[in-house]
């Protein structure tokens, strides 16, 4: 090559890195996070379906426990009141394992009959703690609940605070 064709050759590459330096930097662009929607869940709606549903479910719940409080009671008193010591002691067992069910069955038997009331009244389905509507699964499994599962909480932190250690 020729030193004239040299020189132009330079020249142009000269020119070529001159551009490249004076072309602005590419802008770098800082991810935006989203801004938080606030999540409005829809409404919760009681349907009379619903209510129909759980009002069977309470009929037979309290027809199962009335039946077996009957039947706890029909084996307790056909026990023999004779016997020995040992005898006398396992009747004495038995009826106190019988009163501690029979409460339970009790308790149970009041939260039903609560529960027909509520449905009577136009309140089944309204958190007691919440005051807002108890979610339709919850009552499905469990019908003659008081609580949501938020108000269950709430209540339940309550009696943790305050419970004895």
């Amino acid at each position: 090559m020729s030193q004239m064709t040299k020189a132009k050759a330079s020249k142009e590459s000269m020119k070529e890195t001159v551009k490249s330096a004076a072309a602005p930097a590419p802008k770098v662009v800082k991810a935006v996070k989203p801004t938080p929607v606030a999540y409005s869940p829809a409404p919760i709606r009681i349907t009379e379906e619903l209510i129909r549903e759980c009002r069977a479910k309470l009929v037979q719940s309290k027809a199962e426990l009335l039946n077996r409080v009957k039947e706890a009671r029909h084996d307790l008193n056909n026990d023999d009141k004779g016997g020995d010591e040992a005898d006398q002691t396992v009747r004495v067992l038995a009826e106190a394992e019988f009163l501690n069910q029979h409460e339970r069955m009790r308790g149970q038997l009041m939260e039903i009959e609560s529960a027909l009331g509520r449905i009577e009244g136009g309140t089944f389905g309204i958190c007691e703690e919440t005051e807002e509507m108890i979610e339709p699964e919850r009552l499905r499994a469990i019908p003659w609940t008081r609580l949501s599962i938020e108000g269950a909480e709430i209540r339940e932190s309550v009696n943790k605070r305050f419970a004895r250690g």
